[in-house]
């Protein structure tokens, strides 16, 4: 007799797939991507995804069954196994943690574990610990309780010792369940008995209401609603048309008068005006927009470099037309959930439903039905915007990708693993559909320009902007300076402070910049000199004064501001350095008149934290908007006159190679922001050292001379996009440990790399959450394999996880780790 067998996909960190066994009629239905829950470990229930169908048992292990089929057609393409297996090879990581990012939660069913009990407890005759009463007793009120059930009865969280106890006395039985958590959003609609639908039986109805006026005013409504719209009517629009309670609509219902009903909705709808008119491109955007489907004819990728404001989203809209019109799906790429808002805003005014959001922020359930609209190509699931995660979707028909302000730090991944860098994977996404992709950025990375350098990518420059606005005058303020005259008040310079009042004076916006949320970062005693450190990082706790607290930025630890010194009692407290939270109390003081509101971490928590600061201020209710990095990301403010860097010093002095190149894209981003209507911006810079070249490249907005130098720099110092990144980071509770095994991989390294191996160093944090890190860098030349390195990598590191002493190091494997 044949035997049947799948190998699946597993959604934990395994090194290969795993084998089960099924019948010949689940061979004959099951297809590739199509999801099972099937048995892992001793009790753990997964839902994996099957890869491939066959008829050859595993040798090492004997083939469990599967428990169920979980779908009725596949919910991964084979493009997209494609595309995770290149994820898998390339960053150094398992499939299954690429599919666990990849499948929003509530794909992904696992099983939870059930305690029954055993028998009755009046039976029980051997003697039970405190914490085991209180089990077996709650199991009398209820027939079966979950672990977190457990975990809330006993207020510990070691519990498993007491349900491994339990079951050894054999008083409770375990099993586990299956739960499946996607619910499909249900809406309540009321329509008429079809009793009623004649005039005669309708006359009577309204004859026998007369008696009950408040009931025959809503029938009456019904009515009116009815007849404007042809559209099916919601229990909630006909409540917030009526005045009148819950309990007459009920009495209308159960008088069968009324019926209710329910229909299945999408979480998310588009129900904004849809703008008709054809978008019409200036003489040089249609130039562009010409370059870059000329470059498509010879090339899959191609850059667009365009000043800050030039039109790019526009020229973005022309080609997303161009797809949609053959019927094929687009992905915007966007590097920050905040620049998601305003854009979603321009799409759907101009595409409407066609347009789809994808990225964290949504709930699980939100996602998963983006995700069916992308797997069934719907009219839904044509334009995707996301953030870095929507790169894994399942495409059916891709017909563009565009990856807008391609520089951003925040494609990359960096915990937990698949570590992929979303802009790199998108070009592959677009390879295997053999569709082209789009870069945009004003502040290109050296990488991308290197490679349009090298003809590997077309180049389009757009060098003008939009309406022929001038770009903005920068000024470079000298701190030193201003300190030395005694011209400053607080962190403001007085120059500074006559261009706000300036624009504040003629209606316009002001927005200031410090990349650092807040109040300060260090809290100091002046007897001693003793800070507040975290005691699970090194690093000094930041003072946030909204909640009076002391928080780490590294693993949440938080504490009250202390009143007086924790090493010699003294009350002389003092802050040093500034935040975001400094700056707007500052500013506050500064410009009493004045609105003031903070764009940071701290003030966008929750699902619409970025759109309500967003919007607030697009509508002018704000005067001065204090943010942080998340300012930069290509947002449009039409009515930014003046943009203030409040310290240009601190991201120039960052001990990473990339720390010129980025503050260059952030200092110039941030500028972009102001002037992009007819009035000219301002842009205002202070600085300890206005002479840096850097700082002289941002005023003069000369990218050119920026990328040359740092090129120089990079060919000197072997670093990308000249040389290849592979950085190995080991962790670990004790500091010896993570010594020794540091030491141990770098020296089996060095024996195949030589001097390409740098390390191993503590970084500048070096214990965060209790385990400290020490990192390990692997430099790849041109002339070097990247597989035959990464395939040494893994053996290495194959070899080290089998030595006893190491197997508790964690080690993490980060490919292209810039």
């Amino acid at each position: 007799m044949t035997a049947y067998f799948i190998d699946v996909i597993l959604p934990i960190p395994l090194p290969k797939l795993f084998t089960y066994a099924i019948s010949e009629a689940e061979s004959d239905f099951l297809k590739p991507g199509m999801r099972v829950a099937v048995p892992f470990g001793k009790r753990k229930v997964y839902t994996a995804v099957v890869y491939s169908i066959h008829q050859n048992p595993p040798l090492v292990y004997e083939a469990k069954p599967i428990y169920q089929i979980l779908d009725n057609h596949a919910t991964i393409t084979p493009k997209q196994i494609e595309l995770f297996e290149w994820i898998a090879a390339y960053y150094l990581c398992t499939i299954g943690e690429v599919l666990r990012a990849a499948l929003p939660s509530g794909f992904l069913i696992e099983s939870e574990t059930i305690i029954k009990s055993a028998q009755k407890f009046t039976d029980i005759e051997v003697s039970l610990t405190d914490d085991e009463f209180l089990i077996m007793e709650a199991l009398q009120h209820q027939s079966s309780l979950s672990i977190d059930e457990v975990v809330a009865i006993l207020e510990k969280k070691q519990v498993l010792p007491v349900v491994n106890s339990l079951i050894e006395k054999g008083l409770v039985i375990v099993q586990e369940e299956l739960f499946e958590t996607y619910k499909p959003k249900l809406v309540k609609y009321v329509k008429l008995n079809d009793a009623y639908k004649t005039e005669t039986t309708l006359r009577g109805l309204l004859e026998n209401l007369t008696s009950a006026p408040k009931q025959r005013e809503v029938v009456l409504t019904f009515f009116s609603m009815s007849a404007r719209s042809t559209q099916a009517i919601k229990m909630e629009t006909l409540k917030a048309e009526i005045n009148a309670s819950d309990s007459v609509i009920n009495s209308l219902i159960d008088k069968e008068v009324l019926e209710v009903y329910h229909q299945k909705t999408d979480r998310v709808n588009y129900e904004g005006i849809i703008n008709t008119e054809a978008l019409v491109l200036e003489d040089f955007q249609q130039t562009a927009l010409q370059e870059i489907q000329k470059s498509f004819e010879n090339n899959s990728v191609c850059l667009v470099h365009g000043v800050t404001s030039s039109g790019k989203t526009e020229i973005y809209i022309k080609l997303i037309e161009a797809v949609i019109d053959k019927e094929q799906q687009a992905l915007y790429l966007v590097p920050e959930i905040a620049l998601t808002t305003q854009l979603v805003e321009r799409l759907q005014a101009h595409f409407g439903d066609l347009v789809a959001v994808f990225h964290s922020r949504y709930s699980s359930f939100e996602r998963m039905e983006v995700w069916n609209h992308v797997l069934q190509n719907t009219s839904k699931g044509r334009i995707i915007i996301g953030a870095r995660s929507s790169v894994l979707l399942p495409f059916k028909n891709l017909g563009l990708v565009i990856v807008d302000e391609e520089h951003e730090q925040s494609y990359k991944q960096f915990d937990p693993a698949p570590r992929y860098h979303a802009r790199d994977t998108a070009i592959v996404l677009a390879s295997l559909f053999k569709v082209k992709t789009l870069l945009g950025s004003a502040t290109p990375s050296l990488e991308s320009y290197y490679n349009a350098r090298q003809h590997k990518y077309a180049l389009v420059e757009i060098n003008q902007r939009f309406n022929k606005v001038q770009m903005p005058e920068m000024e470079l303020v000298d701190l030193k300076d201003a300190h030395k005259r005694k011209r400053m008040k607080g962190h403001f310079s007085l120059r500074l402070i006559d261009e706000i009042n300036e624009a504040l004076g003629n209606k316009l916006q002001v927005i200031l910049f410090q990349n650092r949320r807040g109040y300060s970062p260090i809290v100091e005693c002046l007897s001693c000199g003793h800070a507040p450190q975290c005691p699970n990082c090194d690093v000094s706790l930041t003072y946030h004064q909204y909640r009076n607290q002391l928080r780490c930025h590294y693993c949440g630890h938080h504490s009250a501001m202390p009143q007086q010194c924790g090493a010699c009692g003294s009350h002389h407290l003092d802050t040093k350095g500034f935040g975001t939270e400094q700056i707007e109390s500052e500013a506050k003081q500064l410009f009493p008149k004045s609105k003031v509101a903070r764009m940071d971490l701290d003030t966008t928590r929750g699902k619409y934290g970025y759109q309500k600061v967003i919007g607030s201020f697009q509508d002018q209710e704000v005067d001065i908007l204090v943010g942080t990095q998340m300012l930069t990301k290509g947002l449009d403010f039409r009515n930014v006159k003046v943009v203030g860097i409040m310290n240009a010093d601190n991201s120039l002095n960052f001990p990473d190679f990339r720390a010129h190149e980025r503050s260059f894209q952030l200092m110039t981003q941030v500028a972009g922001r102001a002037g992009r209507t007819d009035i000219r911006g301002k842009v205002l810079i202070q600085t300890f050292n206005p002479d840096h070249s850097i700082l002289q490249q941002v005023s003069q907005n000369n990218y050119y001379e920026m990328f040359a130098q740092q090129m120089n720099e990079r060919h000197n110092f072997k670093y990308p996009p000249l040389y290849r990144l592979i950085k190995i980071t080991l962790k670990h509770k004790d500091f010896q440990k993570t010594n020794l095994a540091a030491e141990w991989y770098a020296t089996s390294l060095r024996q195949l790399f030589a001097e390409a191996v740098l390390g191993p160093e503590f970084p500048p944090v070096s214990r965060i959450r209790n385990q400290y890190h020490k990192n390990i860098l692997i430099k790849i030349g041109s002339k070097q394999s990247l597989k035959k390195t990464k395939e040494a990598i893994v053996k290495i590191n194959n070899s080290f996880q089998s030595v006893k002493d190491f197997r508790a190091v964690k080690v993490v494997l980060n490919v292209d780790n810039y």
